[in-house]
């Protein structure tokens, strides 16, 4: 989770993608909740790779791994040198059983891992395999190679960024001679490319095929992962509406997260809306929209819209991108 967030500026200013929260849960945090299931709980280490994002956030991450009984360790990527080089960061816990995972992603999944595989890409069936790096399987449904981005359709089988090793150590290996021997594309060490050497040198690895993949890459489609997320929550029985709540003449339509000590005056807020702690709405519509603590919005009609935390809004718009403590007078 090294990266700038540039696609989802200015949302990414103050703070680091993977810390955003979507249905009331910061992204990184479901992402952990999502391995643990895969992998039976069973987790003693979580290490994150960040870029220089202060000693609050550090602690912030190691709290997250705490939650789910492991120890949290941060390690920094100060160059952007690629995928291959920000797991390279992490180098002390790569041994044994191992998952790496980029912190822009959410799936679901219905599988676990077993002690059996060697290894296991997650993977999705997409209609645009052109825009992904993608894989391709032989006849036993082993997984043979890696193509980023393939100007022919090979494979619609995308890799989603969550990857298993049964040996961590090996994968450093892969990973020290990208390094050492220059490896490089685009002037990055390449996760795929230590892939590839595992597999000529016999390390198996099968599709962990996920029902569905959830990007966080940009406004759009976060406010969208956000809709999905609901959903997922309220098939799940998660609680969705907190405490201390001031509601009146006014109406939420389901799946909504409402934080804490929110107030909503004369409003229709929902379906598909996450309302921040604190946050204020008054004489307003709101639907599909992503809205993060202490926002104040009136006299506003909003849609597929993603405000950050301390936004001021009154006037009558459909569709805003504001970051924290911004403010629109329509």
């Amino acid at each position: 989770m090294a990266g700038r967030g540039s696609r989802l500026r200015p949302h990414t200013l103050t703070v680091p993608k993977p810390l955003i929260p979507v249905g009331g849960v910061p992204i990184v945090h479901r992402l952990v909740a999502d391995i643990a299931a895969v992998c039976g709980g069973n987790i003693q280490k979580i290490g994150f790779v960040t870029g220089d994002f202060g000693d609050a956030v550090d602690h912030e991450l190691c709290q997250i791994a705490n939650q789910f009984g492991a120890e949290g360790l941060v390690f920094k990527q100060h160059e952007p040198l690629g995928t291959g080089h920000a797991v390279l960061c992490a180098s002390e816990l790569l041994s044994g059983p191992v998952v790496v995972a980029f912190a822009d992603t959410l799936f679901r999944a219905n599988f676990t891992i077993s002690p059996k595989d060697d290894g296991i890409l997650w993977v999705k069936q997409i209609p645009n395999p052109e825009q992904f790096g993608v894989v391709m399987l032989n006849k036993s449904g082993e997984i043979i190679d890696f193509i980023e981005k393939p100007k022919e359709p090979v494979s619609d089988l995308a890799m989603i960024g969550i990857y298993y090793f049964k040996d961590g150590n090996a994968l450093l290996q892969e990973l020290n001679y990208l390094v050492d021997h220059s490896v490089i594309k685009s002037g990055e060490y390449q996760l795929p490319d230590a892939l590839r050497r595992l597999t000529e040198k016999g390390t198996v690895f099968r599709p962990g095929e996920v029902q569905e993949w959830l990007d966080c890459g940009n406004k759009e489609v976060t406010v969208e992962t956000n809709s999905r997320v609901l959903e997922f929550d309220l098939e799940d029985g998660k609680t969705m509406i907190g405490q201390n709540l001031r509601i009146n003449n006014s109406l939420i339509i389901p799946p909504c997260f409402i934080g804490d000590n929110v107030t909503i005056n004369h409003s229709i807020v929902g379906p598909h809306v996450s309302l921040g702690n604190g946050s204020v709405v008054e004489h307003s519509n709101i639907k599909n929209s992503l809205i993060q603590a202490n926002t104040q919005i009136k006299n506003a009609v909003l849609s597929g819209s993603m405000l950050g935390s301390n936004v001021r809004i009154n006037g009558a718009v459909k569709d805003l991108s504001l970051g924290d403590y911004s403010e629109w007078n329509g």
